[in-house]
Order: structure tokens, then sequence, then C-alpha cells
């Protein structure tokens, strides 16, 4: 069974900084994109950043130029370096895995996708 596990979240005064991380374990065989979502109170969960299986960043546009998504894929973890934040930023940070490929423990295989448990992070004005 795939899992992921992030750290890292907190509350933080606007301006500072936050690094995420989110590990996945599990007898992973590969794993496509990795990457960030996030849901603030009363709003539907938007994505922050996603990077491919070669590292391609990509992001939502309220958070470009500020936050860098990155991963290392012999430790099937990605990270996401939050600098200058906002009250806006506030919200539970869910972290996720695209087209990842497991073994099921049978013999056979495991394709699907996975989220991990989410974690608060809290920008105070």
């Amino acid at each position: 069974q795939v899992q992921l596990v992030e750290s890292g979240g907190g509350l933080v005064q606007a301006g500072g900084s936050l690094r995420l991380s989110c590990a996945a374990s599990g007898s992973i065989l590969s794993i496509g994109a990795m990457g960030w979502y996030r849901q603030a109170p009363g709003k539907q969960r938007e994505l922050v950043a996603t990077a491919a299986e070669d590292g391609s960043p990509n992001y939502a546009a309220s958070v470009k130029g500020r936050f860098t998504i990155s991963r290392d894929n012999a430790k099937n973890t990605v990270y996401l370096q939050m600098n200058s934040l906002k009250p806006e930023d506030t919200g539970v940070y869910y972290c996720f895995s695209d087209q990842t490929v497991s073994m099921d423990g049978s013999g056979g295989y495991v394709f699907d996708e996975y989220w991990g448990q989410g974690t608060q992070v809290t920008v105070s004005s």
C-alpha cells in the first residue's frame, strides 16, 4: 500500500518562509507527476504546483515567483519551498502522486494516484 506523508507545515508571519516535504512509501516502481494542492476554509481545493517526472515545474499564477517545487525521485519525495508568504496562502496543503505504479504484494501491479493527509499552513498578517 502506498502512503504519502507530509511534513513542514506551521504558523508563520506574512513575508516568512516554510518548506513542505512529502514522502511516498511502499512498493513503488514509478511515479508520474507529484505536487501540491491547498484548501482554504470555505473554498475549493486548488492546485498550487506540480513537478513532472523529469522535474519540470508548473505553478498556479498566485504562487509563481514565490514558491518553488522540487522532487527527489530516488527518495520518492516532493518539496515545496514557500517564500514571501501571504495570509491568503493559509490553508491545508495536500500532496499527491499521479500515475503511481506499485506492487500489490501478490506479484501484481497497482496503477493509481495517492494523496497525503494534509498539513496546515497558517500565515498571520
